[in-house]
């Protein structure tokens, strides 16, 4: 129901004054002897009174208070886990009977007045019909995120009224955090499907190798058999490499052993993208033959690069980019102090040099090594730097100092930077680092330079960089502007469970630049991320130069995808700028080669490459459903766990629930004495009594 009230700012006595007010000043206006009748004289008087009277009313401050109230019907979400494993491992005539009973069960609830939404898995959530979503479920779902899930729907339905949330499921979840415990603000009634009957399965469980391998070096492929229910016997476990065996295992099945490891031994071959086979060989007797294979893919370099990291003096910053680099297999770092460490040779690949030049004079060894040989040079400045021998390397940027004053700043990533992908999730966590202390000057970054991240003065951005990367002349360098960056890999480890990711992703990542061989190519495609998934929508960057090697954009680019079996895709794409590149989707897993084509400034361009697209094989792995889990649910959130054969009973519960519908008050205040027809309405009366007066010969 809505309610329209009237309040005052004064007290409610003051309308008998305002009535006084409007009655005394019509009394001393029309008390005399008027040349009209007695009549008309009350008539003017009462309309002069009323509006003296209303005038003063509004003087009082008068609002109109009104409230519409809007009812909402309960909601009953069906969230349906439509992973690979419910379709896998429950029968084919439950799930059609699930879907149907389902469907029913939403027309009835829909009857009674109750909205009805269904929701799957799907990253991207959708709000899908009763009427046609369970037709449109397909159980392909890679892994299985029962926390995002819930946890979706609560956020959606904040401040809504969401009645309880159907769950069909198997329980078996393999991402994310688990959803018992979570405290949710509706019922959460489960329905359980799959099966919890101990099944007699072999199954390849894990499988741990080096993702990056050095052309001749042997490394171990270690493969981790699951053992379910075989208390005697042998598998064979074997090693391909495409078609061709490598090497084969023989394992006890020992019923008192769950898990055995095997171990292979393998020799990198000739620099290049290799995929490996581990299967185990079917037992007689498994349940499922699904998880008795898994892929290892090795990306074979040629050798470790030999970085050396040179500092005007002992720093904490020096450890943290050491740890850093030591994260990545490709790199081998080599420490020089002067008068502490010595300097032991010249064949370096690239240098990381903390505070050289310095004004002491310290490093000058190192510092005419890189100016004779042109090396890739990372410069990190702060206290000890001398600007002025900096300034004259040509490094990408010029610090021009302000006396002795510093700054605290932080870091804000350049959304524009492309060289390297910094994920979303990597920028925020360096949003948070804490500052660091950058030389208060004026910073100019050369017209080759790009920056990385940007200098920000509390929440204040700013157009400073503070990590730049430049290539000119065949010379790579890139400036660090600030140093006690330590704390940024200290604080980042403390707060995501000593994974300094970010940190070691933007050290290794301009450490890669800049011993990444220059590439004179005008056309450069490529994909964003290393590491893809089949849950992955797989993205090229796309970069065409001219002939001064700056970037130029408006092609026409065509990409062809060819797969292990030699089956072509092709792609087009425009390259426009701002364009985060080209986008093909998921693609099964496996070994891809790609082909780009292109016309830059009216000449024929190509460029190509390889890519490993890596099955998660996470749903295949369980084929036991994990109803206990679901039950903690129910009983955590204030529901019940239910089959597929009490959707009957399910329906009671949630039609005799009675969920009751929830008001939604909308309230409006208005002056008064804002409305403009009042004063229309005011004046009107006003000119009405005037000209009545006149026409009736008045003064």
């Amino acid at each position: 129901m809505n309610t329209l009230n009237l309040s005052l700012s004064a007290h409610p006595l003051w309308l008998v004054a305002c009535l006084a007010a409007g009655i005394g000043y019509a009394w001393l206006l029309y008390n005399k002897d008027a040349p009209w009748s007695r009549r008309w004289n009350l008539t003017l008087a009462a309309v002069r009174a009323v509006v003296v009277a209303f005038v003063a009313f509004l003087l009082l401050g008068p609002v109109l208070r009104y409230v519409q109230n809007t009812p909402e019907a309960p909601t009953v979400v069906l969230a349906v886990d439509d992973s690979q494993s419910v379709g896998l491992y429950t029968d084919k005539t439950v799930l059609a009977g699930l879907k149907t009973g389902l469907a029913g069960l939403a027309e009835r609830l829909r009857a009674a007045g109750t909205r009805v939404e269904v929701r799957t898995l799907d990253p991207a959530p959708r709000r899908l019909a009763p009427e046609a979503a369970f037709d449109s479920i397909r159980y392909r779902q890679p892994t299985t995120d029962l926390d995002r899930l819930l946890t979706g729907i609560r956020s959606d339905y904040e401040n809504r009224n969401l009645a309880a949330t159907v769950l069909v499921s198997d329980g078996i979840a393999n991402q994310g955090r688990s959803p018992v415990g979570e405290e949710l603000p509706f019922a959460v009634l489960p329905v359980a499907v799959g099966d919890t009957v101990p099944k007699r399965d072999v199954a390849l469980s894990a499988l741990d190798y080096n993702k990056v391998a050095f052309s001749g070096d042997r490394f171990p492929v270690v493969a981790e058999i699951r053992n379910d229910g075989f208390r005697a016997g042998t598998a064979t476990v074997v090693l391909r490499e495409g078609a061709r065996e490598l090497n084969r295992q023989t394992v006890a099945l020992d019923g008192a052993k769950l898990l055995q490891p095997v171990t292979f031994q393998v020799t990198a071959p000739a620099p290049g993208k290799r995929r490996y086979t581990v299967a185990v060989e079917p037992v007689g007797g498994e349940f499922t033959r699904l998880n008795n294979q898994r892929d290892a893919y090795v990306d074979v370099v040629k050798g470790r690069l030999k970085i050396l990291v040179a500092a005007a003096g002992p720093h904490p910053d020096v450890n943290a980019l050491r740890a850093a680099l030591a994260t990545n297999p490709n790199f081998e770092t080599e420490l020089y102090l002067p008068g502490v460490k010595p300097l032991k040779g010249a064949d370096y690949d690239a240098v990381v040099l903390h505070q050289i030049p310095a004004a002491s004079g310290a490093g000058a060894e190192v510092l005419d090594v890189v100016r004779r040989r042109r090396l890739p040079t990372l410069y990190i400045l702060g206290a000890q730097t001398d600007f002025g021998q900096f300034n004259q390397l040509g490094a990408g940027l010029t610090v021009n100092p302000r006396g002795q004053q510093l700054d605290e700043v932080t870091a804000a990533p350049n959304a524009g930077f492309r060289k390297f992908d910094l994920a979303d999730d990597l920028a925020r966590r360096v949003r948070d680092y804490p500052p660091a202390t950058v030389p208060f000057a004026e910073f100019r970054a050369s017209p080759a330079a790009e920056v990385l991240l940007w200098q920000q003065v509390g929440r204040v951005p700013t157009t400073k960089p503070l990590l730049a990367t430049q290539t000119r002349a065949g010379q790579r360098t890139a400036v660090l502007a600030g140093e006690n960056t330590w704390q940024w890999r200290l604080t980042e480890a403390a707060a995501h469970d000593n994974q300094p990711e970010a940190y070691d992703r933007v050290i290794n990542g301009v450490v890669g630049l800049l011993t990444t061989a220059d590439n004179k190519q005008k056309l450069r495609v490529f994909p964003r991320r290393d590491e893809l998934t089949t849950a992955d929508d797989i993205v090229f960057g796309v970069e065409a130069y001219n002939a001064l090697y700056e970037r130029v954009y408006g092609q026409s680019v065509t990409v062809t995808l060819t797969n292990e079996r030699n089956e072509p895709r092709t792609f087009s794409f425009i390259n426009a700028e701002g364009s985060p590149g080209l986008t093909v989707g998921s693609l099964p897993a496996g070994l891809y080669r790609y082909t780009a084509r292109a016309a830059v400034e009216g000449r024929p361009e190509t460029a190509s490459g390889e890519l490993f697209v890596r099955d998660l094989q996470l749903e295949a792995l369980t084929a036991r459903a994990d109803h206990n889990l679901l039950s903690q649910l129910a009983q955590g959130s204030g529901g019940r766990l239910f089959y597929p054969a009490q959707l009957a009973a399910l329906e009671k519960t949630l039609l005799d629930a009675r969920y009751p519908a929830v008001l939604h008050a909308d309230e409006q205040l208005r002056d008064l004495i804002n409305w403009p027809w009042l004063f229309f309405a005011l004046l009107a009366l006003l000119t009405v009594e005037w000209a009545t007066r006149k026409y009736l010969g008045g003064y």
